[in-house]
């Protein structure tokens, strides 16, 4: 068997890592007979109006700063119509190419269906795009492109400023002197010189922060499993776990985003870990604090005061008890909003979407492009694996470090120049990033994701005998230089190891660590490793049925009869956490894990 780099579609060598560059062309490198299957299937591509001599129309339905408007005046004919009903922006989608929003306009399907296929890109002016349909965007062959970076300064000296201010007790000060008082003794504050502040998310935000807190002769911490070691260093920031980030704390600033993983991360259970009297700042995301749980720690002293900027339901009720308290300060989601900052936005959004009326793909891309039908349907079920493994994988790493690297490996019959695995590699990306991050990761934005955190990608393919009738035997995905919570799931190399395949179009894991196993990826498995011995599937089967926790699956793999084994379990529902203890104390039971897909 022969093994070769996959990243180029040039004749491949063994074994190189990928170079990630956001700027390697999109277009996938067929075989001549793939080329003939696919002529028939072409995908849309945009138009470049301006060649011929047209000038594309932008529509701009929210206000952005002049500088951005400019920048589109001088490529197409632009549309300011702000304020537009759901009704009427239908109405005028169908003679425009481009549309860019801010937060207010919601983009939906009838959006993408009333503009008759005209409309070809979507700007996002600012970060989140959950006010547009990016499946509908995507099935409408239109790009969506968000402005991610142009203010990140502007939310770093926001969060700053609410340290500061939180520290010495300005707000309050200021609100008691306005009322007529004089009440120097109850607003004595506390120094910043000395203090440990936790910066938890090492994003561009937070690495702002962080040099601005040095700055101010804060020691500083950081907690985020993707943080490159060298650029934290370069910094003078050490990253920590996140419990130990949290325990250390006097100052605890958050920059996560919201996802499943990171919603209500600070809850009762994590204000219990921290440092009587520990302040908090919040200029990320609301939902990443559990408000209940805040209040209840600002009563019993766990917190001393707090700084937010987001809020869960924005605005908040006006009878918030949380906004009233008198040790928080709040503001009005005031991260982005400097002049400046403005007119960055406005700027880099224009260009993403002048760059894509052009054909470019631009970087900040967060739906995939359209992909031929043929090529679709066949690698769909391995699409699905791909990112499922990325998730697995992911989850089943630990420690403060981050994953920093990985190594896809394919097995396949197919030629090398028959087979092109930027989708897989993407999808990986996609489920190793996606969980703790809102960037959306696809075909486009895949490797410049990646580039971005550091994260390194290597493809190796293993050449098998046989027939090419199937794209794939098999995918593997090994994290090098990482921890494992499931011990058992590093392998003879060292490294996490997740191995899978697809059956009568399922995909199915077979292969943890050096265990083999046969489990279908759907719902969510918990993994046990077990002294094999009889009964321990009836044991572990008795304790989800009991819990009504439905088993989809169940496959056991061993070393020898009677030693060690692993027991992979597909389950449907989500256990609680009394179940997964009561699994956790069979005494044959020497550890587990529950990972979601």
């Amino acid at each position: 068997m022969a093994a070769t780099n996959l990243f180029t579609p040039q004749p491949l060598t063994k074994s190189a890592a990928s170079s990630l560059s956001w700027k390697q062309p999109i277009a996938p490198a067929f075989s001549l007979s793939m080329k003939r299957r696919l002529a028939a299937a072409q995908p849309r591509r945009f138009v470049v109006l301006a060649m011929e001599n047209l000038k594309p129309t932008i529509l701009v339905a929210e206000k952005l700063g002049e500088a951005g408007v400019k920048l589109l005046k001088e490529f197409a004919n632009v549309d300011c119509s702000y304020n537009l009903s759901p009704e009427e922006l239908c109405t005028k989608i169908s003679l425009c190419d481009a549309l860019i929003v801010r937060s207010g306009t919601k983009v939906s399907r009838e959006v993408f269906e009333s503009s008759g296929g005209r409309l070809k890109v979507v700007g996002r002016a600012g970060v989140g795009i959950d006010n547009v349909d990016l499946s509908a965007a995507t099935e409408h062959g239109c790009l969506v492109v968000n402005a991610p970076t142009a203010n990140t300064v502007a939310a770093a000296e926001h969060g700053i400023a609410l340290l500061t201010a939180m520290a010495r007790n300005v707000a309050q000060a200021d609100a008691s002197v306005k009322s007529g008082k004089w009440e120097r003794n109850k607003y004595v504050g506390v120094s910043l010189v000395g203090k440990t502040l936790a910066v938890m998310g090492f994003g561009k935000v937070g690495s702002e922060v962080a040099r601005r807190a040095k700055g101010l002769g804060m020691h500083v911490i950081a907690h985020d499993p993707y943080a490159p070691a060298d650029r934290a260093r370069a910094v003078g920031v050490e990253l920590v776990g996140f419990d130990e980030a949290i325990s250390k704390a006097d100052f605890i600033s958050l920059h996560m985003p919201l996802t499943p993983a990171t919603n209500k991360i600070l809850n009762d259970e994590n204000f219990a870990k921290m440092k009587k009297g520990v302040r908090i700042v919040n200029v990320a995301r609301g939902g990443v604090i559990d408000e209940d749980a805040l209040l209840r720690a600002l009563e019993s002293g766990i917190v001393a005061q707090a700084a937010l900027d987001v809020f869960t339901k924005e605005p908040p009720p006006a009878d918030n008890k949380l906004v009233q308290h008198e040790r928080v300060t709040a503001t009005p989601h005031l991260g982005a909003s400097t002049i400046e900052a403005q007119e960055g936005v406005a700027i880099e959004i224009a260009e993403a979407v002048v760059g894509a009326l052009k054909g470019e793909l631009a970087a900040t891309a967060v739906n995939a492009p359209m992909v031929p039908a043929e090529v679709l349907t066949e690698l769909k079920p391995y699409v699905e694996l791909a990112e499922k493994l990325g998730r697995l994988a992911v989850q089943l790493v630990s420690g403060g470090s981050g994953v920093k690297s990985i190594k896809v490996t394919y097995a396949s019959s197919r030629a090398p120049d028959d087979l092109d695995t930027r989708l897989l590699r993407a999808m990986i990306t996609k489920g190793v990033i996606e969980p703790i991050s809102d960037v959306f990761v696809n075909l486009v934005n895949a490797d410049f994701t990646a580039k971005q955190r550091g994260l390194r990608i290597a493809e190796e393919r293993v050449i098998l005998d046989g027939s090419p009738e199937n794209p794939l035997e098999s995918i593997q995905v090994q994290i090098a230089n990482v921890q494992s919570k499931f011990a058992s799931a590093i392998s003879e190399s060292g490294d996490v190891t997740v191995e899978g395949r697809v059956k009568d179009g399922i995909p199915h894991l077979t292969k943890v660590g050096s265990f083999g196993v046969d489990v279908s990826l759907e719902g969510s498995i918990i993994l046990c490793r077990q002294v094999d011995q009889p009964g321990m599937i009836g044991s572990v089967g008795s304790i989800l049925g009991e819990e009504n926790v439905n088993v989809s699956f169940m496959s056991v793999g061993r070393v020898a009869p009677r030693k060690h084994a692993i027991m992979a379990i597909g389950v449907d529902d989500e256990p609680s956490k009394e179940t997964l203890k009561k699994i956790g104390d069979i005494p044959a039971i020497e550890e587990f894990v529950f990972l979601k897909l």
